[in-house]
């Protein structure tokens, strides 16, 4: 069980008393700023990945609540109507809370959403499987897969836990952006981890320094070493070379095998 950051308060409990403390109508709005203000001056010790993450778990309209595993009813407080702006939740008034991914419904869609292209990515390198080859077919498969097989990556890797519990699994690193995985190695020191089910091209290294620099500046403690790790089918040559003076970033390739072997038909003969 995670250490809570505060022994006799849970971030759901200091989430409702921020909303206490403000008075709030129903219909007025606030920002994820004054938010941030508001932990910083009366709670500093919960990061702003943490606050930011309280922020989505209570909003019964974001479907990346579901991300924090221990999402109930208790945390049906607020509604999010744009980026950064959340009110009161109105019960009766506002549509049911988001508690459940259903198939067909809000899981869909956010299959859906990752699969989606980058605009200006031809077919080719969409990454696209091929019947036959071995690759997963969702970069949500491989996520899945690697989160609860990090020592294959390597020895001691482990998924981040912060103390609210919430996982590194689609870790909120603000503005909406989320981590695949981030992860604690054997010393210590943070992992970010980028999947990509096919091949791995140059434009994702900004993507991953971005994330890592976050991670420095939102939850590393003073000294503690953060890396990034790519993850993909196949790398290419641009990829190689964009990461090659870059030492905290290092390139994996996963490779499925799968052995089919036929079953001889039984012989009703000898029966």
């Amino acid at each position: 069980m995670p250490r809570q950051v505060y022994p006799n308060k849970t971030k759901r409990q200091v989430m409702r008393e921020m909303l206490e403390d403000w008075k709030l109508q129903p219909g007025q709005v606030f920002t994820a700023s004054r938010a941030h203000e508001w932990f910083k001056a009366h709670y500093p010790l919960f990061k702003p990945g943490s606050v930011a993450g309280g922020l989505v778990q209570s909003s019964t309209n974001d479907p990346s609540r579901m991300h924090h595993k221990a999402t109930d009813e208790s945390d049906d407080l607020l509604f999010k109507v744009g980026r950064n702006q959340y009110r009161l939740y109105e019960p009766g008034k506002d549509p049911a809370p988001i508690r459940e991914l259903v198939q067909g419904d809000v899981a869909r869609e956010e299959e859906l959403a990752a699969e989606e292209p980058d605009e200006g990515l031809d077919a080719k390198e969409t990454g696209e499987p091929v019947p036959g080859t071995s690759e997963f077919l969702l970069e949500r498969d491989l996520q899945r897969y690697l989160k609860e097989n990090l020592v294959t990556i390597e020895p001691g890797l482990k998924l981040y836990v912060d103390p609210e519990g919430d996982e590194g699994f689609e870790f909120e690193a603000g503005g909406g952006r989320r981590i695949d995985l981030l992860a604690v190695d054997s010393q210590g020191g943070l992992v970010v981890l980028e999947l990509k089910v096919s091949r791995g091209y140059d434009r994702v290294v900004g993507q991953l320094l971005r994330y890592m620099n976050w991670v420095r500046k939102e939850l590393a403690e003073p000294g503690q070493r953060v890396r990034g790790f790519i993850i993909c089918r196949t790398m290419t040559e641009d990829l190689l070379l964009a990461c090659a003076s870059i030492s905290e970033v290092e390139l994996f390739e996963y490779q499925l095998k799968v052995n089919v072997s036929k079953v001889p038909a039984l012989d009703l003969t000898q029966a």
